[in-house]
């Protein structure tokens, strides 16, 4: 027996795999206090049950200590075990010491959530030194791709493509999507002297200009990557380019300075709740959520 339940904003990926599993969906109250502490009640009795938790931990600060709680009280209420979704999953990119006395969030928040729930989903991690979430959970962790569902979004919906990475790290969804969709594509250059300042290298496009381009990455969070690589592709004429991103974050105003950039449409997957959802992933999801179920990962306390 499996039930799931979601954190606000997942309500239609908590109730899509319900469905498409055939399992119970629970009922949850989270709110916070005046003084912002958070509330939350089980509505739902968890006893003897696999219970499942759609958190997407974007802005992971302020959900953390609901997520810490869910786990908790559903234990204490007889959960045989807890997993959790993270259609995105925060604390990723902190994995190097760079100066002395520097957390590796990376690692600690890992540590963290391996002691509260007993497994989890997430959809493509801004994994950059470490190969696997294994390497750092100790959890059954499963990483799933949207490549595919990029593919098909692309093949349905922009003629003559060419996919773009705008740096290295792209380059694994760039090329997955590329050869799924059947186009061709490049990865440019990226050298970062700073949160916001990033240089993008001039693409080679000549062979390019009867194309649409795409540019993919997995994150787009300040979109200073992104506008940095519209602005040269609008500088070679190239046609208004469609940007891509597994997740979109889009901190402060940068969806709106990347339309204003040149950008033709902004998509993202509906891993992040946003306006620019485009690309649904509650089938992937749910996949590796059965896989999980099956395979019964029950507490260890």
């Amino acid at each position: 027996m499996a039930i799931i339940f979601s954190f606000p904003g997942f309500e239609s990926i908590a109730s899509h795999i319900a469905s498409d599993l055939k399992i119970t969906r629970g009922d949850m109250e989270i709110r916070h206090f005046p003084d912002g502490e958070t509330y939350v009640r089980l509505n739902s009795p968890v006893e003897g049950q696999q219970v499942i938790i759609i958190c997407g931990l974007d802005k992971p600060d302020q959900k953390i200590m609901g997520l810490m709680f869910f786990a908790q009280v559903a234990r204490k209420m007889g959960a045989k075990s807890i997993g959790l979704v993270a259609p995105y999953l925060g604390y990723m990119r902190q994995d190097k010491r760079f100066h002395d006395g520097e957390a590796i969030t990376a690692d600690i928040f890992a540590g963290f959530l391996s002691q509260i729930v007993d497994w989890l989903v997430t959809i493509d991690p801004h994994l950059h030194r470490h190969e696997k979430l294994s390497e750092i959970y100790t959890i059954p962790a499963a990483a799933i791709h949207a490549s595919d569902h990029i593919a098909d979004w692309v093949k349905s919906n922009i003629a003559r493509p060419v996919l773009i990475g705008p740096d290295a790290e792209s380059s694994q969804w760039v090329s997955e999507a590329a050869k799924k969709a059947g186009a061709p594509f490049m990865v440019l250059s990226k050298i970062r002297r700073g949160d916001r300042d990033v240089a993008v290298s001039l693409p080679d496009v000549a062979t390019y200009h009867d194309h649409t381009p795409v540019l993919i990455d997995d994150i787009i969070s300040t979109a200073h990557t992104m506008i940095e690589t519209v602005v040269h592709l609008r500088a070679l004429s190239m046609r208004p380019p469609t940007c891509i991103g597994v997740h979109g974050i889009f901190a402060g105003d940068a969806y709106d300075r990347l339309m204003s950039a040149g950008a033709h449409r902004i998509v993202t997957s509906n891993s992040i709740p946003h306006k620019s959802n485009d690309i649904a992933i509650e089938d992937i999801l749910a996949t590796a959520v059965s896989a999980m179920i099956k395979n019964n990962h029950s507490h260890k306390g």
